[in-house]
């Protein structure tokens, strides 16, 4: 990874600031400050205040980093949320104590303007830049593991993809929110399907797909997931949410079962008091594993689980455990 230091100032940072359909541009056009790999602006009045603030008293701001691309031009990799502060507040899009940038004397926004950022420039390969992103923060909002790849691996296949499963209440909340965990606009949705679908191995397959043409098949497992799910288990309940379900198609997915028996069983097991895990009754349905029930034993300790005594082929093997809690 080459990383070289520039030291930019407001004004040159500002200078063609703009906001298409697609991005926010700025710095002569040549800096692309949301790539479409990057999460909207969450920044607080509070977060996004202090930012002004410490560059109004002259105090030194986090660094931030640019993507150098082929084209000369660059990508903000880190430091969005700040970078996008300090252009709306510079344009008049907000007042910081009670004040716009236009109201200010000349005096104070020469000092502004003038104001030198810390910017290094980052070259490197995709695995260097991965391992590198890992130790960033944004502001105080911290990478999470997708939206680390999500740098490494942008393209036309990403943005696609993420149309489809990042949107607050886009497709893939409206079919499958409810059995997921964590937030569309965080990535969360996005990343559940990579794992399911890659087995876990979301950067190899990333890697592999990042210049395809679009994300349909990616779309299209995950519809079929969900579709499997809702059709075997016919009766929605909240301890359905969160399960890895992917894991649990991938290998059981071409498995005929009775639905009603299902039910009856789920029904029974709900009621029974010795099943700690509730959430664990939908893969143990699946795999007769008991450890996924974590089944109370009262003569013992009331919470230690019991493992079953009837005999388990390997596919119930420690190694072959993936499904979750």
């Amino acid at each position: 990874m080459d990383i070289k230091l520039k030291n930019i100032t407001v004004r040159e940072l500002t200078n063609y600031y703009h906001v298409n359909k697609y991005e926010d541009v700025g710095y002569d056009g040549k800096l692309v400050i949301r790539p479409d790999y990057q999460r909207e602006f969450i920044y607080k009045d509070k977060q996004r205040d202090a930012v002004i603030s410490t560059i109004t008293k002259g105090l030194p701001l986090k660094a931030m980093y640019w993507a150098v691309l082929g084209d000369g031009n660059y990508e903000v990799i880190d430091g969005q949320q700040r970078t996008i502060s300090v252009c709306q507040y510079v344009k008049n899009e907000f007042a910081y104590m009670s004040r716009y940038f236009k109201d200010l004397d000349c005096e104070e926004q020469y000092k502004i303007l003038n104001y030198k950022l810390m910017v290094y420039l980052c070259n490197g390969t995709d695995s260097e830049k991965l391992e590198w992103f890992k130790t960033i923060n944004i502001a105080d909002e911290q990478l999470n593991d997708q939206e680390v790849r999500n740098v490494v691996y942008a393209g036309f296949w990403l943005s696609h993809a993420k149309s489809y499963f990042c949107k607050s209440g886009g497709p893939a909340y409206q079919i499958g929110g409810k059995y997921l965990n964590g937030s569309a606009i965080r990535q969360d949705y996005l990343e559940i399907a990579l794992k399911w679908i890659s087995k876990g191995n979301i950067e190899e397959y990333m890697s592999n797909h990042q210049h395809d043409k679009s994300a349909l098949a990616l779309q299209k497992y995950f519809q079929s997931v969900i579709t499997w799910v809702s059709s075997t288990f016919t009766n929605y309940r909240k301890y359905m949410k969160g399960i890895e379900w992917g894991f649990l198609y991938n290998k059981y997915y071409d498995e005929t079962y009775d639905t009603n028996k299902i039910e009856e069983e789920i029904a029974k097991l709900m009621l029974d008091d010795h099943v700690v895990r509730k959430s664990g009754i939908y893969p143990y349905i699946l795999t007769r594993d008991e450890r996924f029930l974590f089944i109370r034993d009262e003569q013992t300790n009331p919470c230690i689980e019991r493992i079953s005594h009837v005999q388990r082929d390997e596919r119930t093997e420690s190694r072959d455990f993936p499904f979750g809690s």
